[in-house]
């Protein structure tokens, strides 16, 4: 089974575009969105496009609860959608879920310890599990149980301008990304009104958060 994983869209249409058009060549069987899908700088946008493919969808921590700026760009039906959404789902023997199997908001970052995330993955059964949330792409082996980060669709932090997502091939998993062009993620940022847009425009497209910075900031917040 060919899956796509795709997660934190962050609201961002041109890049979930781009990364579609690539799956779509990649001639996968099942898609599967990881959360946080509508935050970002063009939320209504998002949602048309991804409410459009036909996937399995994981609820992410942003999705539980929109701020009053995602909800006045949404529709009651958009909402909903969201926070009907399940925490987890299975495909072939992958589980899916947005930070860790127990928690849509747990922190795993390239600093996290071996000994840390076995705990974090005690009692898995499955062969692998996918999650997102911190924005970066990880691979690791925890004695049974493979640890995938997907990367974010919407809002990397891995020091590029891409939009990054996970292939999986029969249990195989591929970490990928999808170029972008500047000038149109840009102009994206630009028309919209989303409070941290500006904000945004400048660390993550302008210039690009590294990895390193940010596994700094996050484990700096602990």
């Amino acid at each position: 089974m060919r899956v796509a994983a795709l997660y934190d869209v962050h609201g961002f249409r041109p890049g979930l575009e781009a990364v579609l058009a690539e799956v779509e060549q990649e001639r996968v069987d099942a898609i599967v969105f990881g959360g946080d899908l509508f935050l970002g700088p063009q939320p209504a946008e998002a949602a048309a496009l991804v409410r459009s493919v036909e996937a399995s969808f994981v609820r992410g921590n942003c999705d539980r609860e929109p701020d009053e700026w995602e909800r006045s760009r949404l529709s009651a039906e958009d909402v909903a959608f969201l926070q009907g959404l399940p925490e987890s789902v299975e495909l072939d023997a992958v589980l899916y879920c947005h930070a860790t199997p127990r928690s849509d908001e747990e922190i795993v970052t390239p600093a996290t310890s071996d000994e840390d995330l076995a705990e974090i993955l005690r009692g898995v059964e499955q062969q692998a599990v996918i999650a997102g949330h911190t924005h970066m792409q990880q691979d690791r082996q925890i004695g049974t149980v493979r640890f995938v980060n997907a990367g974010s669709v919407g809002l990397p932090y891995e020091g590029e301008l891409a939009a990054f997502w996970a292939l999986v091939d029969d249990g195989e998993i591929e970490l990928r990304k999808t170029s972008l062009e500047v000038d149109r993620v840009a102009a994206a940022f630009r028309r919209s009104d989303w409070p941290r847009a500006e904000e945004l425009l400048r660390e993550n497209v302008l210039a690009s958060v590294t990895r390193e910075q940010a596994t700094a900031q996050i484990e700096a917040r602990r």
